[in-house]
């Protein structure tokens, strides 16, 4: 399978008065507000690259666990996955995926088996040039 995707981003002023938009091709964000302050400070109503490349990863992976499973035989009711993005220094130094699910007749073990080959797998995990960390909890119904 290939494919491309597109999304545009447009900065108007300074680095720390400025403020930016982002646009994806879908326009599920479309001219999505960030600035100075909603990436370095909180309070302010727009989005980061830090979330973004956060949820990014939380898709995929989450995603990726699923197809894994699904050739494994199971069948998951529920993957929660939150992804926590450190910034330090001007790098990202590390992401952190939680992953709570809910995925009936696996045993932990393997759960926590094919979760670790979906972090490694995943086109964003491979993308991204920091630690990766995967914290796994199976909660069976």
């Amino acid at each position: 399978m290939k494919f491309t995707r597109k999304a545009s981003a447009q900065w108007k002023g300074s680095g720390k008065e400025g403020k930016g938009a982002l646009t994806t091709g879908s326009k599920v964000l479309e001219n999505t507000q960030y600035s100075f302050h909603t990436r370095f400070e909180d309070g302010e109503k727009g989005t980061n690259p830090e979330e973004l490349v956060g949820a990014a990863h939380a898709g995929c992976f989450a995603m990726q666990l699923s197809f894994l499973l699904n050739e494994a035989n199971f069948t998951a009711t529920t993957l929660d996955v939150g992804s926590t993005v450190a910034f330090e220094d001007g790098s990202v130094t590390q992401i952190v995926l939680n992953l709570e699910g809910d995925v009936p007749e696996i045993g932990e073990k393997q759960f926590q088996e094919i979760a670790n080959n979906a972090k490694e797998v995943c086109p964003i995990s491979k993308l991204l040039n920091t630690k990766i960390e995967l914290k796994v909890s199976l909660k069976n119904s």
